[in-house]
């Protein structure tokens, strides 16, 4: 691989116009994408093979035309102080308000407060339930703009008015943090290169890479269904993993150039060494993310999928643009250990009395591996103890900031009908195969009027062909609690012995339910993927290492800094450490499928580091270096790239902790902290003193399968072999 990625960067040298043609090309023809196609909204919501979905799929056949899952707001009014909401001019505002709902296009009912008994028992508090005939990620802005301008006429004639439900569910807003993220990344490239012009290029390299692949993802959302999230996520990891691979192929050019090479030799040996282990930590992530779909929740499968597009664009541009870039920049781009005239005058710098603050850490781990060990273990394993205490669930109105209208009408919702009024159960009672419908939906309805933390229940709803009916359940407790997860079991439990004595089904759906069903629907795929993620990673990794141990370790490094991480965020987004410097307003469960998505994309950015540190040590070990001497020279050539990279990472994710959206927000502290501590804890200080304390027993591989592996040639010998034969070919000419 390596020689014919090397041939790949001297072409890309030599042919960078064309290279770079073909990517503004590129670039250009997806933005005209973008620009003409049509708006597609949020991506649609289905878990398939969960009983919610199962419920909402059966209403849709037996109730058509329903809108079973149709977006649904609920518009809370409050008097004000002395007065009912049963008084005449208050009437006449909601009546109106009503009247003014029900005139939107794709608004399929509205329930009237007064007719329908949705009105308090103190008479202060009313609702109008409004039903729309598409999702609320399918619902069109001039539905939400026609449902908040009611709510304000409203308030204009005095009125408390506030709006429930997931009709106003929005597109998250990244805050001016995502543009601070950046900055610091230009900071430490330009620390770190000690050019504008070489920090530039990862910069801009990174910049066209996420444009081609958000671009992209805009042009197929409508066609493919992809929402305002996926493109989000696409823009954070492509940003982060392509600054990362840019700087790791511009290190080694510069390297390259110090020990005296022509800059297209320079290129194509960066692109063939740096480009090789670029190439494996892209295929690491790729893998994390596509096997996402394992998970079987096609809006999970398709931020994974599209994450992984914009990695594999960033791969490619790191071997093909970098480079041309390179080439057109000459001699502006100086060796490992200069600094441009900007910076420092254009002088060779001098060669440091010691060594680098790489080497003296490396030294420092090989003499007491132990200690930094027990010290690393010890500090990840007290960072992970509150993962311990993880509760999961997915937000809902009662998880939204205290500012926010959905946040105001929950609790005025709690206030005047009950905490578990904002999460009510729809039971389904399929009895299609009864031989007495009416009878098994009343024995239904009275079995779940004798069970704990049920405050009403309403009469069945049967359908036209009197087959199916529906029965809302409104429990005493909050929509998020685990009495009410409890009593949809009790509920789902209490329909075996329904069907024993009248052939009728029972289905639980409703969005509590629905919540329910995907936290255990992504705890039961937690396992499976986490095998299949961290196998095929594994296996890869020893075709890279040529070794079982490393591998091994790697991935235990992993499971690690993940938890770790898992902590943190159960610190913070649970528990309310530190919420206000992160903007994290209201405490909560953590959403469902956090976990699972750290494990994928963590996982792959970890391996990252651990392919770039350890293919330097690889590569000096198998040239002759002592086990300890060959992990010292890998952080003399790797550590302060690594560094340099792992904290750009962490300040991409942590501008998205600005972001609007709750789940942005967490996956932004998430992945930032995760990355702190694999990159820092792990494999800058477990990683090598595992491989002191193993020395040659770290890169021990079973002859039988050195010999089945193939020789993918991460560490350039090919290139050195060549470097040999040009040398003997020039003695014997000199001879």
């Amino acid at each position: 691989m390596a020689t014919f990625l090397y041939k790949l960067g001297r072409l890309a040298f030599r042919r960078r116009h064309f290279v770079a043609l073909i990517w503004v090309a590129l670039l250009t023809l997806a933005g005209v994408g973008a620009a003409s196609a049509p708006a597609a909204g949020n991506t649609s919501f289905s878990i398939p093979g969960t009983e919610a979905q199962k419920a909402f799929d059966l209403l849709e056949q037996r109730f058509p035309g329903a809108s079973a899952d149709g977006a649904t707001a609920r518009v809370v009014f409050k008097a004000p102080a002395g007065e009912k909401m049963t008084d005449a001019g208050n009437k006449a505002t909601v009546n109106k308000t009503v009247k003014e709902l029900a005139g939107g296009s794709e608004v399929a009912s509205v329930a009237d407060p007064y007719t329908g008994h949705a009105v308090s028992k103190d008479g202060t508090i009313a609702y109008a339930s409004v039903k729309y005939e598409v999702s609320g990620m399918e619902l069109e802005d001039s539905s939400r703009t026609a449902l908040k301008d009611a709510a304000d006429d409203a308030r204009k004639a005095g009125l408390t008015v506030e709006i429930g439900g997931d009709a106003l569910n929005a597109a998250p807003e990244t805050g001016a943090t995502e543009i601070i993220g950046i900055a610091i990344a230009a900071v430490v490239l330009v620390i770190t290169f000690g050019s504008l012009l070489a920090a530039g290029l990862p910069l801009l390299t990174a910049i066209i890479g996420v444009g081609i692949g958000v671009s992209t993802v805009t042009a197929l959302a409508s066609a493919l269904d992809l929402g305002t999230t996926t493109s989000t996520l696409a823009s954070m990891i492509g940003l982060a993993v392509g600054i990362d691979y840019a700087l790791f192929i511009v290190s080694r050019y510069r390297a390259e150039l110090a020990e005296g090479r022509t800059r297209e030799d320079a290129a194509g040996r960066a692109v063939g060494t740096a480009g090789s282990a670029v190439v494996f930590a892209g295929l690491t992530v790729v893998i994390a993310l596509v096997g996402l779909s394992v998970v079987n929740i096609p809006m999970l499968t398709k931020m994974g999928i599209a994450a992984a597009g914009t990695v594999v664009i960033a791969v490619l541009i790191a071997l093909t643009m970098i480079p041309a870039l390179l080439g057109y920049a000459g001699r502006r781009v100086k060796p490992a250990g200069e600094k441009s005239k900007l910076l420092g005058g254009g002088r060779a710098a001098k060669k440091p009395a010691r060594p680098n603050m790489g080497t003296r850490w490396a030294s420092f781990v090989v003499r007491r591996p132990v200690a930094v060990l027990l010290l690393g273990v010890v500090g990840l394993g007290a960072a992970a103890v509150p993962a311990a205490s993880l509760e999961l669930g997915l937000p809902d109105d009662g998880s939204q900031p205290v500012s926010t209208t959905q946040r105001r009408a929950y609790d005025l919702l709690s206030e005047g009908f009950g905490p578990g009024f904002n999460g009510p159960l729809m039971v389904v009672v399929d009895a299609k195969d009864s031989a007495r419908p009416k009878t098994a939906f009343t024995e239904v309805s009275d079995e779940i009027k004798g069970l704990k933390d049920v405050v009403t229940v309403t009469p069945p709803q049967p359908n036209k062909a009197g087959d199916t009916a529906t029965i809302t359940v409104v429990p005493h407790s909050k929509p998020s609690s685990t009495t009410t997860e409890d009593l949809v079991h009790a509920i789902r439990g209490a329909g075996d012995g329904i069907k024993a004595k009248t052939d009728a089904d029972i289905l639980v759906t409703g969005s509590t339910a629905m919540n329910i069903d995907v936290s255990q629907k992504l705890n039961d795929a937690l396992v499976p993927y986490l095998a299949l993620v961290v196998g095929l990673a594994f296996l890869l990794l020893i075709v890279v290492f040529r070794s079982i141990l490393v591998p091994l370790k790697a991935a235990l490094g992993f499971l690690l800094s993940v938890l770790a991480a898992l902590g943190a965020v159960v610190a913070v987004f649970q528990w309310g450490w530190l919420s206000g410097l992160m903007g994290v307003e209201q405490t909560g469960p953590v959403m469902s499928m956090m976990p699972i998505f750290m494990v994928g994309v963590v996982f792959g950015l970890a391996m990252d580091y651990e392919v770039f540190l350890v293919t330097r040590m690889r590569e000096a070990y198998v040239h002759g270096e002592k086990p300890t001497q060959a992990v010292v020279t890998g952080f003399r050539h790797g550590a302060r790239v690594v560094t340099a990279a792992a904290v750009i990472m962490i300040a991409v994710f942590s501008g998205f902790i600005g972001s609007s959206e709750s789940m942005i927000k967490m996956i932004g502290f998430g992945l930032a902290i995760a990355v702190f501590f694999d990159a820092f804890v792990v494999r800058m200080a477990i990683v090598p003193a595992v491989l002191a304390l193993l020395g040659r027993r770290a890169w021990w591989l079973p002859a039988w399968l050195d010999r089945a592996l193939p020789n993918v040639d991460v560490e350039g010998e090919g290139l050195r072999a060549k470097d040999a034969d040009a040398d003997e070919d020039r003695e014997l000419v000199h001879a």
